[in-house]
C-alpha cells in the first residue's frame, strides 16, 4: 500500500501563488504515476494534473494549464503542485492520488490510493 499525506494548503488572494505537497510512504513511490484532483463544495471531484513515474511527462486540466506546475522528487517521495495566478474558482480541497496506470489517467476511478486532502481558499 501507499500512504499519501497532503500539506501546504491555506488562504491566498486571487492572483497569488501557493505550493502544495504530498508526502508518500509505503511501497516504492517511483513505481506510481501520480495525480492531483480537487473538489469544491457541491461539486464532483475533478482532475487537475498528473505526472509520470519519472516526472518526464505531465498532463493538466485545461482550466489550470499554464498556471499550475506538477513535479515530483522520487528520492524524497514527494509530489508538488505549484499554483500561480490563482482564481476564486480554484478554491477546493486538493487531493493527491497514486496509480499504476501509466497513461496519466484523468478519472478518479483509475487511481488506487488517495490522501486526505488539503484545503485551498482563494479570496477575491
Amino acid at each position: 500500500q501507499v500512504q499519501l499525506v497532503e500539506s501546504g494548503g491555506g488562504l491566498v488572494q486571487a492572483g497569488g501563488s501557493l505550493r502544495i505537497s504530498c508526502a508518500a510512504s509505503g511501497r516504492p513511490f517511483s513505481v506510481y504515476a501520480m495525480g492531483w484532483f480537487r473538489q469544491a463544495p457541491g461539486k464532483e471531484r475533478e482532475f487537475v494534473a498528473a505526472i509520470s513515474w519519472t516526472g518526464g511527462s505531465t498532463r493538466y486540466a485545461d482550466s489550470v494549464k499554464g498556471r499550475f506546475t506538477c513535479s515530483r522528487d522520487n528520492a524524497k517521495k514527494t509530489l508538488n503542485l505549484q499554483m500561480n495566478s490563482l482564481k476564486p474558482e480554484d478554491a477546493a480541497v486538493y487531493y493527491c492520488a497514486a496509480t499504476q496506470d501509466m497513461s496519466l489517467p484523468t478519472t478518479t476511478g483509475s487511481y488506487e490510493y488517495w490522501g486526505q486532502g488539503t484545503q485551498v481558499t482563494v479570496s477575491s
